[in-house]
């Protein structure tokens, strides 16, 4: 009996000591596990070298190269419209028709009284001739001869103010066809078939005519971009891109032709003009438009992401991919911004891997899986 409790007593205690060991194990594996860090899905892009061109952005709004208001310069009645509203005219294209039929009775009677002054010069010359024979002989006192004379001058006079007032008549009656004076689109028609109009009427023209191309994109832009505008100005043309809202693929390319002799000094900015051929009519005036003025190329300039930049306590920030799979949280100098991407002065070289997506998970030294790459989009800088 003593023999059989003895082995009953080992039996108990090996079971003891091996649920003990089984209780050890187990805990180091849950501590081991707690002390793991979990690998974080994550999106990254590389850090590229490019050639970034430094641009200035504004909002701009398209203006016509000329704007000519349409007035009548005689009063008369409108005969005829000779266009349709929107339509493209051409310089010297009739426009509208004014009742000539005054005017041509006008210059008649002009024409008619300068022909009565003229035969009435001519025999006042022939006096002229005849009594200078004769006076030198006493037959003719100096008196009249003098005052023949004087009637030859004063119709000469008149001859040339009867000339003026036919060439006034012929010009009234000209006025009477109203031509385009610039190539361009006709607006709304202010006055209709019919109607009669005022010489000069401010207040009521009879149309715009706006020429669109070429055409101007006026912008604004802080006066501290001024130095280095007038700096490269003198290096050669620079360039200007409009873009539509909404049609950012189908920019237009023109050229800076003013800078404004004054800043504003309410709003510390100076107006800039932008000339563009506009041959095929992408900008209308009065639009508005996304001006980028580029004004030089900055070469081999390090560019990630915009999204991969991070604001922290201490400024911006960027999680680099390690070859070990594992995250360096870095401070970074963050230069110029265009598109989607931007331009990093310091902290990042060319060829790195920055995160993209996924950053609130991470710390210093998190695994990660990449799963997805960001890509470099590229465009122009703002200042």
């Amino acid at each position: 009996m003593l023999r059989a409790f003895c082995i009953l007593g080992f039996v108990l205690g090996l079971c003891v000591a091996t649920t003990a060991c089984s209780r050890d194990a187990n805990g180091s594996a849950k501590a081991n596990e707690r002390g793991k860090k979990p690998v974080v899905s994550v999106t990254a892009a590389d850090a590229a070298e490019k050639d970034v061109p430094v641009q200035v952005r504004a909002i701009g709004n398209v203006q016509a190269y000329t704007t000519v208001t349409i007035k009548a310069q005689i009063d008369g009645a409108i005969t005829a419209v000779h266009f349709s509203e929107g339509q493209k005219v051409k310089k010297g294209d009739l426009i509208f028709s004014i009742d000539s039929r005054p005017f041509e009775a006008k210059l008649k009677q002009a024409e008619a009284i300068l022909a009565k002054e003229k035969a009435q010069l001519q025999t006042a010359r022939k006096q002229v001739e005849r009594y200078s024979a004769v006076v030198k002989k006493g037959f003719v006192s100096e008196e009249k001869f003098d005052q023949i004379i004087s009637d030859a001058v004063a119709l000469e006079a008149g001859v040339r103010a009867d000339e003026a007032a036919v060439e006034s008549a012929r010009l009234e009656l000209k006025y009477c066809s109203i031509t385009s004076p610039i190539d361009g689109y006709v607006g709304e028609i202010k006055v209709n078939q019919g109607n009669v109009v005022k010489a000069n009427d401010n207040e009521k023209p009879l149309v715009i005519i706006n020429q669109t191309s070429p055409i101007y994109v006026s912008f604004a832009v802080p006066e501290q971009n001024l130095p280095a505008i007038k700096k490269h100005m003198a290096k050669g043309k620079l360039t200007v891109q409009a873009v539509v809202p909404g049609e950012e693929d189908q920019s237009v390319r023109g050229e800076l032709t003013f800078v404004d002799n004054i800043v504003d000094m309410a709003t510390g900015t100076i107006l800039l003009k932008a000339t563009f051929s506009n041959e095929e009519r992408q900008l209308w005036p009065g639009q508005f438009v996304n001006a980028v003025l580029t004004l030089t190329t900055e070469s081999g300039a390090v560019v990630i992401p915009s999204r991969a930049v991070q604001a922290g306590q201490q400024g911006p920030f960027v999680f680099v991919v390690k070859p070990d799979s594992t995250v360096e949280y870095r401070q970074v100098s963050v230069g110029r911004i265009f598109d989607n991407d931007v331009v990093i002065t310091k902290g990042v070289a060319s060829g790195e891997r920055v995160v993209t997506d996924g950053h609130l998970r991470l710390a210093q030294g998190s695994p990660v899986k990449v799963v997805g790459d960001g890509e470099i989009t590229g465009g122009g800088s703002r200042q």
